[in-house]
């Protein structure tokens, strides 16, 4: 299938199975124009409460895995936290979901062969993997390291070691691997595994540590964001975060359309869940002025992994 035959469908999905996961739960769908259309980064949105129900949002969900030759699968992970993730923890085989996707930009990758780190916290870990496969695919050497609270919390960790040259793994308590936040093993992993680019999966905190260290040693990160979204398809505008074009102006994005993999050293992440007064079209803004010289225009999708990436073209879930 070509790029330009490669948008979002809406489906509906067939439960094949549904499992525990220590903390989290994976749901396998039988949706074969999904798995497709399919590329790592990419996310679903699912409608949750049955027919008649008072939750009228969807849930977006990333996606662990395709199978598209294999009766077409795609596996979400997910936390069951709220009403709608609770719902969707309770179906059995053969229920049906109504789903849309794959929705947002995908990772991009490199051109030829690079040394690639796979960083990810809880479930957010989840879309490394498709990630790793494809990156491996291209000869690219491939570390893991993955965080979480607790074991239970930490998602893969099994198949990072066996899939990734190496595999660190760090936990808030210590109840596997080393001790600490998963950014207090990044640095001595950079050094150790010689890394050339970072591709991050985790709350946005850890995308702003993880940003700010690897600008010491030069390495540019690709960071799937994880806010809340709500429609999944631009309209609802409630999944925005300023983000400086390669032209130097911030613009307000909407992570579900024009993410939700964004050049990590181009988010402006101590104004996320804000409008900056130097905005485009925010009240601070002039156009003609210093920030509005050039307007206009659409945020950055150049790739912005210096050493040989193609340009690419959520998962929060906690309802």
């Amino acid at each position: 299938m070509s790029e330009a035959a490669a948008g979002p469908v809406q489906v509906r999905a067939t439960v094949l199975t549904l499992r525990r996961v220590d903390a989290y739960h994976a749901l396998t769908l039988v949706a074969p124009a999904i798995a497709t259309r399919f590329r790592p980064g990419q996310f679903v949105t699912v409608a949750v409460g049955g027919p008649e129900t008072s939750m009228l949002g969807r849930r977006a969900f990333v996606v662990h895995d395709v199978r598209p030759d294999h009766g077409g699968t795609v596996e979400l992970v997910f936390e069951a936290l709220g009403p709608g993730t609770r719902w969707l923890a309770a179906l059995r085989a053969r229920d049906s979901l109504d789903v849309v996707g794959p929705l947002g930009r995908p990772f991009p990758v490199p051109k030829n062969p690079t040394r690639c780190l796979l960083l990810g916290v809880g479930y957010g870990s989840a879309p490394l993997f498709a990630l790793a496969a494809k990156l491996t695919s291209r000869g690219c050497g491939v570390d893991f390291l993955l965080g979480g609270r607790s074991a239970d919390r930490v998602f893969g960790a099994l198949t990072a070691r066996r899939s990734g040259r190496s595999a660190t793994i760090t936990t808030v308590d210590g109840s596997l691997g080393a001790r600490g936040p998963v950014t207090a093993m990044l640095e001595q992993v950079i050094r150790e595994a010689r890394t050339e680019v970072i591709y991050a999966s985790a709350p946005v905190p850890v995308l702003q540590d993880v940003a700010a260290l690897a600008a010491r040693y030069a390495i540019p990160v690709q960071a799937s964001v994880d806010v809340p979204m709500a429609c999944g398809i631009g309209v609802c505008m409630g999944c925005v975060l300023p983000v400086t074009g390669t032209d130097g102006i911030t613009r307000i994005v909407r992570a579900c359309v024009d993410g939700p993999v964004f050049r990590a050293d181009l988010v402006r992440w101590d104004d996320v869940g804000t409008i900056p007064f130097d905005a485009l079209g925010a009240p601070g803004w002039r156009p003609g002025g210093a920030q509005g010289a050039r307007g206009g225009g659409k945020p950055p999708h150049d790739g912005g992994v210096t050493r040989g990436v193609v340009p690419p073209g959520e998962h929060s879930n906690a309802g």
